[in-house]
C-alpha cells in the first residue's frame, strides 16, 4: 500500500510517502506557523523525489492533533482536498498516539508531551504488549505540569517538546521517590512515518475517515480552569463564602445603629 502521511500538529512539519513497511521519501522542516505556506511544496517534492502521482497511491493518513490549531487545520484541510479529487481513503491519526509509535517496544509505559496554551501541557499515556501492539492507558488530556504528574501512577518514560519545556515543573510535583525515564530524541518531535505507519493499519482495519471530520481538540473543562483560577476552592465552597461575607456585613451594620446614641433636641416655649 502505497501512502501520503502529513504532520503539521505542531510547528515541525513532516511529510512522507510509504510503501506498507518501507519509506519512499520523507522531508521534515521547522514550519514556524507557515505551515499553509510550506506544506503543499514539501508534498510535490516528496512526488518528484519518487516520480509518483497522486493517483498511484493507495490511502492518505493525517495527523489530527492535538497541538496547533492552524497546524492541524492545514493538514487536515488539505488532506480532505486531496482526497475530493482522488477519491482515496483517509485515514486520521492522533498526533500523541503517532508519537508514541516512535517509542517502539517501550517496556514501561510512554507519555508522550506537547506544549499547549501558556504554561500547559498535552499528554497521553500508552503501552506497548507482549504482542506488539501499542495500547492507549490514558486518553489525550490538557492542563498543568502538576495535573500531567497527578496521572502518573508507575514509572514512565516522558519525551517530547512539552517534556523538555516543563521538566522541572513536572518533576517538582512528583514524590521524589518516583521514578521517570525519558524517552529517546527521535521520539521528540511529530513524524509523518508514524503516522503513515499507524494511518496504514486503520485503513487495514476499515477505519476510513468519513464525511464529517474534526481536528483533535482537546480543551480543558470550564469547571477545572475556574477551579484553579479560585485558588483551588470549590463552587459550593466559594457560595458558602460570598452567604456567610453577606451575613456578617448585615449583622456589622445592625450593631452599628444600635451603638449609635439617641439625639434629643430641645424646644424653647
Amino acid at each position: 500500500m502505497k501512502l501520503l502521511a502529513v504532520e503539521t500538529a505542531t510547528s515541525w512539519q513532516s511529510v512522507a510517502i510509504l510503501e506498507d513497511d518501507r519509506v519512499l521519501a520523507r522531508y521534515d522542516q521547522d514550519a514556524a506557523g507557515l505551515h499553509g505556506k510550506l506544506l503543499l511544496p514539501a508534498i510535490d517534492q516528496l512526488f518528484t523525489q519518487t516520480g509518483l502521482r497522486l493517483r498511484d497511491l493507495d490511502g492518505l493518513a493525517c495527523s489530527i492533533g492535538p497541538g496547533s490549531f492552524t497546524g492541524i487545520r492545514v493538514g487536515v484541510a488539505t488532506c480532505l482536498g486531496l482526497r475530493a479529487a482522488t477519491d482515496l481513503p483517509l485515514a486520521l491519526v492522533p498526533t500523541l498516539e503517532a508519537m508514541a509509535w516512535n517509542a517502539q517496544s517501550a517496556a514501561l509505559p510512554v507519555c508522550p508531551v506537547l506544549t499547549s496554551r501558556k504554561g500547559e501541557v498535552y499528554w497521553a499515556i500508552f503501552r506497548w504488549t507482549h504482542d506488539g501492539r501499542l495500547e492507549r492507558v490514558l486518553a489525550e488530556h490538557a492542563g498543568a505540569p502538576q495535573a500531567l504528574a497527578r496521572s502518573l501512577t508507575e514509572e514512565t518514560m516522558l519525551f517530547g517538546e512539552g517534556w523538555s519545556v516543563m521538566e522541572s515543573e513536572i518533576r517538582s510535583a512528583l514524590a521524589p521517590s518516583f521514578s521517570i525515564s525519558v524517552g529517546p530524541e527521535a521520539a521528540t518531535r511529530p513524524s509523518a512515518v508514524a503516522v503513515g505507519m499507524l494511518g496504514r493499519q486503520r485503513l487495514q482495519h476499515g477505519e476510513i475517515a468519513g464525511a464529517q471530520v474534526s481536528p483533535l481538540y482537546v480543551q480543558r473543562a470550564e469547571a477545572e480552569l475556574k477551579y484553579e483560577q479560585s485558588g483551588g476552592v470549590s463552587p459550593v465552597a466559594r457560595r458558602q463564602e460570598r452567604v456567610a461575607k453577606k451575613a456578617a456585613e448585615r449583622l456589622a451594620r445592625g450593631r452599628r445603629g444600635k451603638s449609635q446614641p439617641v439625639r434629643t433636641r430641645k424646644f424653647n416655649g
